[in-house]
């Protein structure tokens, strides 16, 4: 194999490492800001809104004077 191409071969070799190591990264990133979304909406202050947003009348389906 002549010299120019196994340079070649190498360089394109490192570039596609680099573009994966790039796109992984970006990736962790993002599931690492996704994490911490999660976490704060996960507070207890956000799950008592949450669970008053989804179920307003605190799940009262029945009349509870008898």
């Amino acid at each position: 194999m002549d010299i120019a191409l196994l340079s070649i071969a190498l360089h394109q070799g490192q570039v596609q490492q680099q573009a994966s190591l790039s796109v992984m990264k970006k990736a962790m990133d993002q599931a690492k800001g996704n994490a911490e979304f999660i976490h704060q909406m996960m507070s207890a202050t956000n799950v008592k809104a949450l669970e008053h947003a989804t179920q307003p009348h605190g799940c009262s389906f029945f009349d509870k004077k008898v």
